[in-house]
């Protein structure tokens, strides 16, 4: 089975029987018509640390909600 690695810096993400055993983003993109990247998929992961540190550079935060239960 091929480890899983946060894209950014190539930590190992632990995962048993096809479940992470720690939250990561996973990004899926379908790229459209409108781009360089006409008709291709992206997909990459980001593990919290890298997370924390990609988005300290936005210019516009995410929004953030607290929630009262997990997905």
């Amino acid at each position: 089975m091929e480890q899983k690695k946060c894209n950014i810096c190539g930590k190992i993400i632990r995962e048993e029987q096809g479940l992470f055993k720690e939250d990561v983003l996973e990004v899926t993109k379908n790229w459209g018509y409108f781009s360089t990247k006409d008709m291709e998929r992206h997909k990459f992961l980001v593990c919290e640390t890298c997370y924390d540190k990609w988005i300290s550079g936005f210019k516009i935060p995410p929004v953030v909600e607290d929630c009262t239960e997990a997905l």
